[in-house]
């Protein structure tokens, strides 16, 4: 079986993240050839089975990428006589041969999320994803194939649109991030003493202005006692905006912005925090907390779907919007040594319902389904 796999607009950490975990556990399957279509960053797997294509075309910008997806990917599929095209950013802008299947993924929340969209300023961001919704629906509604990563998103979208053959596969966790019980070095550059921990890049979706907010405001004494570290790509307008509170309100010392950090330093990070803090209102499969919770340490998570979808019980939830439900959770578990162990306990345990062995499987198995035997 012959796989063309589009993924030329995974740019980001969770796009690559997903790829990596899927190629890096292929099925034994002799028949397999997977010609794969992806940013030079993305590094591939050293396999037999598994061919990198390129183009001459500039595909970093969307649009000529788009062109190149509509004129010059066809005659490619045709040529190899493909037996599937696997888009997983979300849009099929391919019209397939005969005899080619097509599968794609919805991955991204945003274009659909009015909340998420109202904290956009109005710009070429906004009108992105005014473009790409229009795109993904098109997209799911002829594809052979629709693999969605949350019961959330699918019957969200099915409530909009028609799909004709789908499945809900969730992503899983590396075992590095399993590190419950584990001797794990602590990064130098993290705070002496203990720190509360949000990983997530800065974006208006992300409330990092809350969550400052909501660490301002508990008591003296136990603000005094640790550091919020914000871990992420910094957003220069939404930066902007917690950097000037942190000022204003000489927090200096306490609220550290440090940036994005190694992906393969993630899981030391999560492992040492007092307390990980997932604020996101829109997410799709929520990866990061996902990895939060293999740390195997107390997890404070936004109470927007799908985030219970995958936390259930075993984190302390608040709402994003709202900062002193934040901070409220925060003492209900930095005060409460027994809540604090039995929810370390209990996200250690729930992170092992995730597992990329078991997602990659699943979606090979899927992938294969639509091909007739």
């Amino acid at each position: 079986m012959k796989i063309v796999i589009n993924a030329l607009s995974a740019r980001l950490g969770g796009g690559q993240t997903y790829l990596k975990n899927l190629l890096a556990h292929l099925p034994e399957r002799e028949d397999l050839e997977l010609l794969v279509y992806a940013p030079k960053s993305l590094r591939l797997p050293e396999e037999r089975r598994i061919q990198r294509c390129s183009t001459r075309w500039p595909t970093e910008n969307p649009l000529l990428r788009t062109v190149w997806e509509k004129l010059v990917l066809p005659t490619f599929l045709r040529r190899e006589q493909a037996d599937v095209l696997f888009c997983p950013g979300g849009v099929v802008a391919t019209q397939a041969p005969a005899g080619c299947k097509t599968v794609t993924m919805f991955r991204n929340m945003i274009p659909f999320d009015q909340q998420a969209l109202r904290r956009i300023p109005f710009g070429l961001q906004k009108i992105r994803n005014f473009l790409l919704k229009r795109a993904m629906l098109k997209s799911m509604a002829g594809a052979d194939l629709t693999i969605f990563i949350s019961e959330y998103a699918r019957n969200f979208i099915e409530r909009l649109t028609s799909v004709r053959h789908a499945v809900t596969i969730a992503h899983g966790i590396g075992e590095a991030f399993r590190t419950r019980g584990k001797a794990v070095p602590r990064p130098a550059w993290l705070p002496d003493g203990e720190y509360l921990l949000y990983v997530s890049r800065f974006d208006a979706y992300k409330h990092q202005l809350e969550v400052v907010t909501a660490f301002s405001t508990l008591p003296p004494q136990i603000r005094m006692h640790y550091k919020l570290v914000l871990a992420g790509e910094v957003d220069e307008l939404f930066a902007k905006q917690v950097m000037a509170f942190v000022r204003f309100h000489g927090l200096e010392s306490g609220v550290i912005i440090a940036g994005a950090i190694p992906y393969a330093q993630l899981p030391e990070v999560y492992h040492h925090a007092r307390l990980n803090l997932f604020a996101s209102s829109c997410e799709n499969c929520p990866n990061i907390l996902l990895e939060a919770m293999g740390a195997g340490r107390p997890v404070l998570c936004s109470n927007v779907m799908p985030m219970p979808e995958f936390g259930a019980d075993a984190v302390e939830y608040f709402s994003p919007f709202d900062p002193p439900s934040l901070a409220q959770a925060m003492l209900n578990v930095l005060l409460n040594a027994e809540r604090e162990l039995l929810l370390a306990d209990a996200s250690a345990r729930r992170s092992s319902d995730f597992d990329w062995r078991q997602t990659a499987c699943r979606t090979w198995n899927a992938i294969f389904g639509v091909v007739p035997q």
